[in-house]
This record gives structure tokens, sequence and C-alpha cells, in this order.
């Protein structure tokens, strides 16, 4: 099964994470196969990056997120909408 979750980054006590599609047998640290964002909850707001399309397309291939990445889905989707509002 193919899992949309974090991968971390960065030195002691200051994460960075990647957001990656991943297979779920394996290591949080090894080879994904493909990488979707980026997530830096360190500053204020909070900061991150996550392409809608290729979520989409690993969540139609049947991709589980972690509880995490799902709210990052989920919070990237409202900040798309809003902009596509506010352009209309």
């Amino acid at each position: 099964m193919i899992k949309l979750r974090l991968m971390r980054f960065g030195a002691k006590k200051k994460p960075t994470y990647r957001i990656v599609a991943i297979d779920s047998t394996r290591a949080r640290q090894s080879k994904t196969l493909d990488t979707l964002g980026y997530y830096n909850p360190r500053t204020e707001p909070l900061e991150f990056k996550l392409d809608l399309d290729r979520v989409n397309y690993w969540l139609s291939r049947g991709a589980q997120p972690s509880e995490t990445v799902n709210s990052l889905i989920d919070r990237a989707a409202k900040e798309q909408k809003s902009t596509q509002d506010s352009k209309s």
C-alpha cells in the first residue's frame, strides 16, 4: 500500500518535513516514489507547499494519507479555493 506521509529533515530540534508518496512497508528515510511538497512547522504562520495535482493523482491510485498530511491537504485545498474565489 502507498502512503502519503512526512519525511523528516533538518537539524536536531529544528525539523522540517517533505511530504512524500512512499510504500508503507519502507522506513521513513528510505527511497520515495514522489515528493509532493514541504512543511515547516517552526515558522509563524505555518509554512507549507503542496502540489495538489500530484496529491490527487496518488489518491486516485489508492494512496492513504497520514493524519497530518490529510490536514495539510485540506488546508491547501481551502487556500487554493479562496485564491480562485478572489480572482473571480
